[in-house]
Protein backbone atom coordinates (compact mmCIF):
# COMPACT_ATOMS: atom_id res chain seq x y z
CA UNK A 1 0.00 0.00 0.00
CA UNK A 2 1.29 3.42 -0.98
CA UNK A 3 0.64 4.86 2.46
CA UNK A 4 2.88 2.37 4.21
CA UNK A 5 5.48 2.35 1.42
CA UNK A 6 5.81 6.10 1.82
CA UNK A 7 5.96 5.84 5.59
CA UNK A 8 8.67 3.19 5.49
CA UNK A 9 10.65 5.14 2.89
CA UNK A 10 10.55 8.36 4.85
CA UNK A 11 11.41 6.66 8.13
CA UNK A 12 14.25 4.61 6.71
CA UNK A 13 15.84 7.16 4.39
CA UNK A 14 15.68 10.13 6.72
CA UNK A 15 17.13 8.43 9.77
CA UNK A 16 18.89 5.36 8.40
CA UNK A 17 16.31 2.92 9.73
CA UNK A 18 15.77 -0.31 7.82
CA UNK A 19 12.18 -1.29 8.60
CA UNK A 20 8.89 -0.04 9.98
CA UNK A 21 9.44 -1.70 13.34
CA UNK A 22 12.60 0.33 13.84
CA UNK A 23 10.80 3.43 12.60
CA UNK A 24 8.04 2.99 15.15
CA UNK A 25 10.57 2.30 17.90
CA UNK A 26 12.52 5.37 16.84
CA UNK A 27 9.48 7.62 16.70
CA UNK A 28 8.30 6.45 20.12
CA UNK A 29 11.68 6.87 21.78
CA UNK A 30 12.43 10.27 20.28
CA UNK A 31 8.96 11.57 21.05
CA UNK A 32 9.31 10.46 24.67
CA UNK A 33 12.79 11.94 24.87
CA UNK A 34 11.68 15.24 23.34
CA UNK A 35 8.97 15.48 25.99
CA UNK A 36 11.79 15.29 28.53
CA UNK A 37 13.82 17.98 26.77
CA UNK A 38 16.11 15.97 24.48
CA UNK A 39 17.18 17.57 21.16
CA UNK A 40 15.96 16.33 17.79
CA UNK A 41 18.45 14.34 15.69
CA UNK A 42 19.93 15.62 12.48
CA UNK A 43 18.48 14.04 9.32
CA UNK A 44 20.77 11.87 7.16
CA UNK A 45 23.25 11.42 10.01
CA UNK A 46 23.26 7.79 11.08
CA UNK A 47 25.78 8.30 13.89
CA UNK A 48 23.81 11.19 15.35
CA UNK A 49 20.63 9.18 14.96
CA UNK A 50 22.04 6.23 16.90
CA UNK A 51 23.46 8.42 19.65
CA UNK A 52 20.20 10.31 20.09
CA UNK A 53 18.25 7.05 20.04
CA UNK A 54 20.41 5.63 22.83
CA UNK A 55 20.14 8.88 24.76
CA UNK A 56 16.39 8.97 24.27
CA UNK A 57 15.92 5.42 25.47
CA UNK A 58 18.19 5.96 28.47
CA UNK A 59 16.25 9.04 29.54
CA UNK A 60 12.92 7.32 29.07
CA UNK A 61 14.12 4.22 30.96
CA UNK A 62 15.31 6.40 33.81
CA UNK A 63 11.88 7.96 34.06
CA UNK A 64 10.26 4.52 33.85
CA UNK A 65 12.62 2.66 36.16
CA UNK A 66 9.91 1.36 38.48
CA UNK A 67 6.68 2.24 36.73
CA UNK A 68 3.24 2.44 38.27
CA UNK A 69 1.89 0.03 40.87
CA UNK A 70 -0.79 -1.74 38.84
CA UNK A 71 -0.47 -5.10 37.16
CA UNK A 72 -2.73 -3.91 34.38
CA UNK A 73 -5.10 -6.29 32.57
CA UNK A 74 -4.38 -7.18 28.95
CA UNK A 75 -1.23 -5.06 29.04
CA UNK A 76 2.30 -5.97 28.01
CA UNK A 77 4.88 -6.04 30.79
CA UNK A 78 6.89 -3.19 29.33
CA UNK A 79 3.72 -1.08 29.24
CA UNK A 80 3.10 -1.75 32.93
CA UNK A 81 6.45 -0.18 33.75
CA UNK A 82 5.49 2.98 31.87
CA UNK A 83 5.05 5.86 34.30
CA UNK A 84 2.89 7.66 31.75
CA UNK A 85 -0.19 5.51 31.01
CA UNK A 86 -3.22 7.20 29.52
CA UNK A 87 -5.08 8.22 32.67
CA UNK A 88 -8.75 8.96 32.04
CA UNK A 89 -9.89 11.51 34.58
CA UNK A 90 -13.52 12.37 33.83
CA UNK A 91 -16.36 11.71 31.40
CA UNK A 92 -18.99 13.84 29.75
CA UNK A 93 -21.58 12.22 27.50
CA UNK A 94 -19.77 10.37 24.70
CA UNK A 95 -16.45 12.00 25.58
CA UNK A 96 -13.78 11.29 28.18
CA UNK A 97 -10.87 13.47 29.29
CA UNK A 98 -7.39 12.50 30.38
CA UNK A 99 -5.68 14.00 33.40
CA UNK A 100 -4.13 16.69 31.21
CA UNK A 101 -7.53 17.79 29.96
CA UNK A 102 -7.31 16.27 26.47
CA UNK A 103 -10.72 15.32 25.11
CA UNK A 104 -11.43 11.96 23.43
CA UNK A 105 -14.47 10.64 21.63
CA UNK A 106 -15.06 7.30 23.36
CA UNK A 107 -15.85 5.25 20.25
CA UNK A 108 -15.64 1.98 22.21
CA UNK A 109 -18.00 3.02 25.02
CA UNK A 110 -15.36 2.09 27.58
CA UNK A 111 -15.17 -1.62 26.78
CA UNK A 112 -18.35 -2.03 24.69
CA UNK A 113 -20.22 -1.06 27.84
CA UNK A 114 -21.06 2.57 28.73
CA UNK A 115 -24.24 2.54 26.68
CA UNK A 116 -25.60 5.72 28.28
CA UNK A 117 -22.34 7.63 28.14
CA UNK A 118 -20.22 8.85 30.97
CA UNK A 119 -22.36 11.04 33.19
CA UNK A 120 -25.99 9.95 33.20
CA UNK A 121 -27.34 11.69 36.34
CA UNK A 122 -30.14 9.19 36.90
CA UNK A 123 -27.67 6.34 37.29
CA UNK A 124 -25.57 8.36 39.71
CA UNK A 125 -28.71 9.21 41.69
CA UNK A 126 -29.80 5.57 41.79
CA UNK A 127 -26.42 4.51 43.15
CA UNK A 128 -26.38 7.32 45.70
CA UNK A 129 -29.87 6.54 46.98
CA UNK A 130 -29.09 2.85 47.40
CA UNK A 131 -25.75 3.58 49.08
CA UNK A 132 -27.56 5.75 51.59
CA UNK A 133 -30.24 3.12 52.23
CA UNK A 134 -28.40 -0.22 52.10
CA UNK A 135 -24.88 -0.21 50.65
CA UNK A 136 -24.48 -3.98 50.81
CA UNK A 137 -26.14 -7.23 51.66
CA UNK A 138 -25.56 -10.65 50.13
CA UNK A 139 -27.94 -13.07 48.40
CA UNK A 140 -26.82 -16.33 50.02
CA UNK A 141 -29.08 -18.79 51.91
CA UNK A 142 -32.34 -17.33 50.62
CA UNK A 143 -31.54 -13.88 51.93
CA UNK A 144 -31.49 -11.03 49.44
CA UNK A 145 -32.43 -7.41 48.79
CA UNK A 146 -35.28 -5.63 47.05
CA UNK A 147 -33.17 -4.30 44.13
CA UNK A 148 -31.89 -7.77 43.25
CA UNK A 149 -35.41 -9.25 43.25
CA UNK A 150 -36.76 -6.38 41.16
CA UNK A 151 -33.92 -6.59 38.66
CA UNK A 152 -34.34 -10.34 38.23
CA UNK A 153 -38.02 -9.87 37.39
CA UNK A 154 -37.37 -6.96 35.05
CA UNK A 155 -34.61 -8.57 33.02
CA UNK A 156 -36.63 -11.78 32.64
CA UNK A 157 -39.61 -9.75 31.43
CA UNK A 158 -37.70 -7.91 28.70
CA UNK A 159 -36.02 -11.00 27.23
CA UNK A 160 -38.53 -12.09 24.57
CA UNK A 161 -36.62 -14.51 22.31
CA UNK A 162 -37.58 -17.40 24.59
CA UNK A 163 -39.20 -17.55 28.00
CA UNK A 164 -36.66 -17.48 30.82
CA UNK A 165 -37.51 -18.51 34.39
CA UNK A 166 -34.65 -17.47 36.67
CA UNK A 167 -31.82 -14.94 36.82
CA UNK A 168 -28.52 -15.49 38.62
CA UNK A 169 -26.32 -12.44 39.22
CA UNK A 170 -22.55 -12.19 38.82
CA UNK A 171 -20.08 -9.32 38.69
CA UNK A 172 -18.97 -9.66 35.06
CA UNK A 173 -19.45 -11.45 31.78
CA UNK A 174 -16.51 -13.72 32.55
CA UNK A 175 -18.18 -14.83 35.78
CA UNK A 176 -21.48 -15.29 33.95
CA UNK A 177 -19.89 -17.69 31.47
CA UNK A 178 -18.02 -19.52 34.23
CA UNK A 179 -21.35 -19.90 35.98
CA UNK A 180 -22.89 -21.33 32.81
CA UNK A 181 -20.43 -24.22 32.86
CA UNK A 182 -21.11 -25.13 36.49
CA UNK A 183 -24.85 -24.75 36.01
CA UNK A 184 -24.88 -27.02 32.94
CA UNK A 185 -22.76 -29.62 34.73
CA UNK A 186 -25.11 -29.54 37.73
CA UNK A 187 -28.08 -29.88 35.37
CA UNK A 188 -26.65 -32.91 33.57
CA UNK A 189 -25.63 -34.55 36.85
CA UNK A 190 -29.20 -34.06 38.06
CA UNK A 191 -30.46 -35.81 34.92
CA UNK A 192 -28.05 -38.71 35.41
CA UNK A 193 -25.85 -37.78 32.44
CA UNK A 194 -22.38 -37.50 34.00
CA UNK A 195 -20.57 -37.84 30.66
CA UNK A 196 -22.36 -34.89 29.02
CA UNK A 197 -19.84 -32.24 30.08
CA UNK A 198 -18.03 -30.90 26.99
CA UNK A 199 -18.57 -27.42 25.58
CA UNK A 200 -18.22 -26.26 22.00
CA UNK A 201 -17.25 -22.65 21.31
CA UNK A 202 -15.93 -20.99 18.16
CA UNK A 203 -12.55 -19.85 16.94
CA UNK A 204 -12.04 -16.09 17.45
CA UNK A 205 -14.83 -15.92 20.02
CA UNK A 206 -14.44 -14.08 23.32
CA UNK A 207 -16.26 -15.27 26.43
CA UNK A 208 -14.04 -13.93 29.21
CA UNK A 209 -10.61 -14.29 30.75
CA UNK A 210 -11.06 -16.51 33.81
CA UNK A 211 -9.68 -20.03 33.54
CA UNK A 212 -12.88 -21.51 32.11
CA UNK A 213 -14.21 -18.51 30.19
CA UNK A 214 -10.78 -17.96 28.61
CA UNK A 215 -10.86 -21.61 27.55
CA UNK A 216 -14.24 -21.03 25.94
CA UNK A 217 -12.77 -18.05 24.11
CA UNK A 218 -11.22 -18.86 20.76
CA UNK A 219 -8.29 -16.44 20.91
CA UNK A 220 -4.75 -17.79 21.16
CA UNK A 221 -3.53 -14.89 23.31
CA UNK A 222 -5.81 -16.15 26.09
CA UNK A 223 -4.44 -19.69 25.83
CA UNK A 224 -0.78 -19.89 24.91
CA UNK A 225 0.84 -18.65 28.13
CA UNK A 226 -1.71 -20.19 30.49
CA UNK A 227 -1.80 -23.87 29.46
CA UNK A 228 -5.32 -23.44 28.10
CA UNK A 229 -7.87 -24.35 26.92
CA UNK A 230 -9.04 -26.91 29.45
CA UNK A 231 -9.68 -30.37 27.93
CA UNK A 232 -13.48 -30.25 28.04
CA UNK A 233 -13.67 -27.24 25.70
CA UNK A 234 -13.72 -27.77 21.93
CA UNK A 235 -13.69 -25.18 19.17
CA UNK A 236 -15.42 -25.14 15.82
CA UNK A 237 -15.20 -22.80 12.81
CA UNK A 238 -15.31 -19.03 13.03
CA UNK A 239 -18.28 -17.84 10.91
CA UNK A 240 -16.34 -15.08 9.13
CA UNK A 241 -17.61 -15.28 5.58
CA UNK A 242 -15.21 -12.75 4.01
CA UNK A 243 -12.14 -14.46 5.38
CA UNK A 244 -13.07 -18.13 5.19
CA UNK A 245 -15.54 -18.68 2.35
CA UNK A 246 -14.49 -20.80 -0.61
CA UNK A 247 -14.41 -19.32 -4.13
CA UNK A 248 -17.95 -18.99 -5.43
CA UNK A 249 -19.50 -20.03 -2.11
CA UNK A 250 -22.56 -18.01 -1.07
CA UNK A 251 -23.22 -16.96 2.53
CA UNK A 252 -25.90 -19.62 2.89
CA UNK A 253 -23.62 -22.31 1.44
CA UNK A 254 -20.87 -21.17 3.80
CA UNK A 255 -23.31 -21.41 6.73
CA UNK A 256 -24.31 -24.91 5.63
CA UNK A 257 -20.68 -26.02 5.49
CA UNK A 258 -20.00 -24.67 8.99
CA UNK A 259 -23.12 -26.35 10.38
CA UNK A 260 -22.01 -29.63 8.79
CA UNK A 261 -18.56 -29.23 10.34
CA UNK A 262 -20.18 -28.65 13.72
CA UNK A 263 -22.19 -31.85 13.33
CA UNK A 264 -19.07 -33.79 12.35
CA UNK A 265 -17.33 -32.55 15.51
CA UNK A 266 -20.29 -33.59 17.66
CA UNK A 267 -20.42 -37.06 16.11
CA UNK A 268 -16.66 -37.49 16.41
CA UNK A 269 -16.66 -36.60 20.12
CA UNK A 270 -19.89 -38.44 20.84
CA UNK A 271 -23.19 -36.54 21.28
CA UNK A 272 -23.56 -38.07 24.73
CA UNK A 273 -20.47 -36.08 25.82
CA UNK A 274 -21.44 -32.64 24.44
CA UNK A 275 -23.32 -30.49 26.93
CA UNK A 276 -23.58 -27.07 25.32
CA UNK A 277 -22.66 -24.75 22.48
CA UNK A 278 -21.87 -21.10 23.30
CA UNK A 279 -21.92 -18.21 20.85
CA UNK A 280 -22.04 -14.42 20.68
CA UNK A 281 -24.76 -13.23 18.26
CA UNK A 282 -22.13 -10.88 16.79
CA UNK A 283 -18.57 -11.76 17.74
CA UNK A 284 -16.94 -8.79 19.46
CA UNK A 285 -13.28 -8.95 20.46
CA UNK A 286 -12.55 -11.43 17.67
CA UNK A 287 -13.03 -8.62 15.16
CA UNK A 288 -16.77 -7.76 15.06
CA UNK A 289 -17.83 -10.76 12.99
CA UNK A 290 -21.45 -10.69 11.83
CA UNK A 291 -22.97 -14.15 11.23
CA UNK A 292 -23.63 -15.17 7.63
CA UNK A 293 -27.20 -15.57 6.45
CA UNK A 294 -29.03 -18.63 7.89
CA UNK A 295 -26.06 -19.54 10.13
CA UNK A 296 -27.84 -19.61 13.49
CA UNK A 297 -30.92 -21.29 12.04
CA UNK A 298 -28.77 -24.15 10.77
CA UNK A 299 -26.73 -24.40 13.97
CA UNK A 300 -29.85 -24.61 16.14
CA UNK A 301 -31.20 -27.51 14.08
CA UNK A 302 -27.99 -29.45 14.75
CA UNK A 303 -28.04 -28.68 18.48
CA UNK A 304 -31.65 -29.79 18.89
CA UNK A 305 -30.93 -32.99 16.98
CA UNK A 306 -28.29 -34.00 19.54
CA UNK A 307 -29.90 -32.52 22.69
CA UNK A 308 -27.19 -29.89 23.16
CA UNK A 309 -27.93 -26.66 25.00
CA UNK A 310 -27.46 -23.26 23.33
CA UNK A 311 -25.85 -20.56 25.47
CA UNK A 312 -26.21 -17.07 24.02
CA UNK A 313 -23.38 -14.80 25.15
CA UNK A 314 -25.15 -11.44 24.97
CA UNK A 315 -22.56 -9.58 27.05
CA UNK A 316 -21.77 -7.15 24.20
CA UNK A 317 -24.89 -7.36 22.05
CA UNK A 318 -27.66 -6.91 24.63
CA UNK A 319 -29.82 -3.88 25.40
CA UNK A 320 -29.73 -2.20 21.99
CA UNK A 321 -26.22 -2.52 20.57
CA UNK A 322 -27.48 -4.18 17.36
CA UNK A 323 -30.65 -2.11 17.09
CA UNK A 324 -32.68 -4.81 18.86
CA UNK A 325 -32.99 -5.31 22.59
CA UNK A 326 -30.98 -8.53 22.32
CA UNK A 327 -28.87 -10.13 19.64
CA UNK A 328 -31.13 -13.18 19.92
CA UNK A 329 -34.00 -11.03 18.64
CA UNK A 330 -32.05 -10.01 15.55
CA UNK A 331 -30.86 -13.48 14.58
CA UNK A 332 -33.84 -15.59 15.69
CA UNK A 333 -31.88 -17.40 18.39
CA UNK A 334 -33.90 -19.32 20.99
CA UNK A 335 -31.32 -20.08 23.66
CA UNK A 336 -31.51 -22.26 26.73
CA UNK A 337 -29.23 -19.96 28.72
CA UNK A 338 -28.13 -16.33 28.32
CA UNK A 339 -25.12 -14.39 29.64
CA UNK A 340 -25.41 -10.64 30.27
CA UNK A 341 -23.16 -7.85 31.60
CA UNK A 342 -21.71 -4.52 30.37
CA UNK A 343 -24.72 -2.42 29.28
CA UNK A 344 -26.87 -4.08 31.95
CA UNK A 345 -25.76 -1.20 34.19
CA UNK A 346 -24.19 0.89 31.43
CA UNK A 347 -20.99 -0.20 33.24
CA UNK A 348 -21.62 2.27 36.07
CA UNK A 349 -21.44 -0.64 38.52
CA UNK A 350 -20.01 -4.14 38.02
CA UNK A 351 -22.78 -6.63 37.32
CA UNK A 352 -23.48 -9.63 35.11
CA UNK A 353 -26.30 -12.13 34.89
CA UNK A 354 -27.24 -15.61 33.75
CA UNK A 355 -30.78 -16.18 32.49
CA UNK A 356 -32.05 -19.73 32.88
CA UNK A 357 -34.83 -21.36 30.87
CA UNK A 358 -37.72 -23.08 32.70
CA UNK A 359 -36.58 -26.52 31.52
CA UNK A 360 -33.19 -26.11 33.21
CA UNK A 361 -34.44 -24.18 36.23
CA UNK A 362 -37.06 -26.82 37.02
CA UNK A 363 -34.44 -29.58 37.06
CA UNK A 364 -32.00 -27.57 39.18
CA UNK A 365 -34.67 -26.69 41.73
CA UNK A 366 -36.39 -30.08 41.88
CA UNK A 367 -33.22 -32.16 42.09
CA UNK A 368 -31.39 -30.12 44.72
CA UNK A 369 -32.64 -32.42 47.47
CA UNK A 370 -30.79 -35.26 45.77
CA UNK A 371 -27.63 -33.40 44.68
CA UNK A 372 -27.45 -30.80 47.41
CA UNK A 373 -27.86 -27.06 47.03
CA UNK A 374 -26.55 -25.18 44.01
CA UNK A 375 -23.38 -24.24 45.88
CA UNK A 376 -22.18 -21.47 43.64
CA UNK A 377 -22.14 -17.71 44.01
CA UNK A 378 -20.12 -14.63 44.88
CA UNK A 379 -20.02 -12.21 47.77
CA UNK A 380 -21.28 -9.51 45.43
CA UNK A 381 -23.89 -11.59 43.55
CA UNK A 382 -26.91 -9.33 43.29
CA UNK A 383 -25.12 -6.42 44.96
CA UNK A 384 -27.91 -3.98 45.85
CA UNK A 385 -26.14 -0.90 44.47
CA UNK A 386 -25.30 -2.61 41.19
CA UNK A 387 -28.86 -3.88 40.90
CA UNK A 388 -30.34 -0.46 41.65
CA UNK A 389 -28.21 1.11 38.93
CA UNK A 390 -29.08 -1.66 36.46
CA UNK A 391 -32.78 -1.22 37.17
CA UNK A 392 -32.51 2.48 36.39
CA UNK A 393 -30.55 1.75 33.21
CA UNK A 394 -33.28 -0.61 31.99
CA UNK A 395 -35.90 2.05 32.73
CA UNK A 396 -33.95 4.57 30.66
CA UNK A 397 -33.58 2.16 27.73
CA UNK A 398 -37.34 1.65 27.76
CA UNK A 399 -38.32 5.30 28.24
CA UNK A 400 -35.98 6.54 25.52
CA UNK A 401 -36.88 3.77 23.07
CA UNK A 402 -33.19 3.04 22.80
CA UNK A 403 -33.52 0.27 20.22
CA UNK A 404 -35.53 2.51 17.89
CA UNK A 405 -33.01 5.29 18.37
CA UNK A 406 -30.08 3.03 17.48
CA UNK A 407 -31.99 1.81 14.42
CA UNK A 408 -32.61 5.38 13.29
CA UNK A 409 -29.09 6.75 13.75
CA UNK A 410 -26.85 3.75 13.14
CA UNK A 411 -27.11 3.96 9.31
CA UNK A 412 -25.16 7.23 9.49
CA UNK A 413 -22.50 5.43 11.52
CA UNK A 414 -22.37 2.34 9.30
CA UNK A 415 -22.58 4.15 5.96
CA UNK A 416 -20.20 6.89 7.02
CA UNK A 417 -17.47 4.46 7.97
CA UNK A 418 -17.98 2.54 4.75
CA UNK A 419 -16.91 5.57 2.73
CA UNK A 420 -13.38 4.34 3.55
CA UNK A 421 -14.06 0.91 2.06
CA UNK A 422 -12.23 1.66 -1.20
CA UNK A 423 -8.96 2.46 0.55
CA UNK A 424 -6.22 0.09 -0.68
CA UNK A 425 -5.32 -0.81 2.92
CA UNK A 426 -8.89 -1.60 4.02
CA UNK A 427 -9.83 -5.22 3.49
CA UNK A 428 -13.29 -5.23 5.02
CA UNK A 429 -15.59 -2.97 7.01
CA UNK A 430 -18.26 -4.97 8.83
CA UNK A 431 -20.87 -4.38 11.46
CA UNK A 432 -24.48 -3.69 12.30
CA UNK A 433 -26.21 -1.20 14.55
CA UNK A 434 -23.67 0.44 16.84
CA UNK A 435 -20.84 -2.06 16.44
CA UNK A 436 -18.21 -2.07 13.70
CA UNK A 437 -14.86 -3.54 12.77
CA UNK A 438 -12.33 -2.35 10.18
CA UNK A 439 -9.75 -4.87 9.02
CA UNK A 440 -6.57 -3.73 7.28
CA UNK A 441 -5.03 -5.94 4.60
CA UNK A 442 -2.78 -5.51 1.59
CA UNK A 443 -4.48 -5.52 -1.84
CA UNK A 444 -7.88 -5.73 -0.08
CA UNK A 445 -7.51 -9.51 0.18
CA UNK A 446 -8.04 -11.64 3.30
CA UNK A 447 -5.08 -13.70 2.11
CA UNK A 448 -2.64 -10.76 2.03
CA UNK A 449 -2.13 -9.71 5.62
CA UNK A 450 0.44 -7.07 6.44
CA UNK A 451 3.58 -8.39 8.17
CA UNK A 452 2.88 -8.53 11.94
CA UNK A 453 6.02 -6.50 12.67
CA UNK A 454 4.52 -3.55 10.82
CA UNK A 455 1.89 -3.19 13.55
CA UNK A 456 -0.65 -1.71 11.15
CA UNK A 457 -3.63 -2.00 13.50
CA UNK A 458 -1.58 -0.62 16.37
CA UNK A 459 -0.45 2.28 14.20
CA UNK A 460 -3.99 3.22 13.20
CA UNK A 461 -5.22 2.80 16.77
CA UNK A 462 -2.41 5.06 17.96
CA UNK A 463 -3.32 7.64 15.35
CA UNK A 464 -6.93 7.56 16.53
CA UNK A 465 -5.81 8.19 20.12
CA UNK A 466 -3.48 10.98 19.05
CA UNK A 467 -6.31 12.64 17.12
CA UNK A 468 -8.77 12.31 20.01
CA UNK A 469 -10.71 9.07 19.52
CA UNK A 470 -10.47 5.84 21.53
CA UNK A 471 -10.99 2.53 19.70
CA UNK A 472 -10.20 -1.15 20.28
CA UNK A 473 -7.23 -2.69 18.44
CA UNK A 474 -6.84 -6.40 17.83
CA UNK A 475 -4.18 -7.44 15.36
CA UNK A 476 -4.85 -5.48 12.19
CA UNK A 477 -8.43 -4.70 13.20
CA UNK A 478 -9.80 -1.61 14.85
CA UNK A 479 -13.22 -1.90 16.44
CA UNK A 480 -15.86 0.57 17.55
CA UNK A 481 -19.01 0.27 19.65
CA UNK A 482 -20.03 3.82 20.60
CA UNK A 483 -22.46 4.78 23.36
CA UNK A 484 -26.12 4.58 22.40
CA UNK A 485 -26.51 8.31 23.04
CA UNK A 486 -24.38 9.34 20.05
CA UNK A 487 -25.83 12.27 18.12
CA UNK A 488 -25.36 12.91 14.38
CA UNK A 489 -22.66 15.50 15.09
CA UNK A 490 -20.77 12.99 17.26
CA UNK A 491 -20.91 10.39 14.49
CA UNK A 492 -19.69 12.90 11.94
CA UNK A 493 -16.77 13.79 14.18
Amino acid sequence: ALFFTRRITVGAEEFGLQNLSATLRWNSSVTSAESLGAPKPEPNNAHAQNEILRSAEQRVLKEKSEGHSMLAPFTAGWQSTDTHPLIIDKSEGVFVYDKNGKKYLDALAGLWSTALGGNEPRLVAAATAQLNKLPFYHSFWNRTTEPSLELAKEVLDIFKAKKMAKAFFTNSGSEANDTQVKLVWYYNNALGRPKKKKFIAREKSYHGSTLVSASLSGLSALHKSFDLPVPFVLHTDCPHYWRYHMPGETEEEFATRLANNLEKLIVKEGPETIAAFIAEPVMGAGGVIVPPATYFEKVQVILKKYDILFIADEVICAFGRLGTMFGCDKYNIQPDLVSLAKALSSAYMPIGAVLVSPEIADVVLSESNKLGSFSHGFTYSGHPVSCAVALEALKIYKERNITEYVQSISPQFQNGMRTFAESPVVGEIRGTGFIMGVEFTDNKSPNDAFPPEWGVGTYFGGQCTERGMLVRVSGDNIMMSPPFIMKPADIEQ
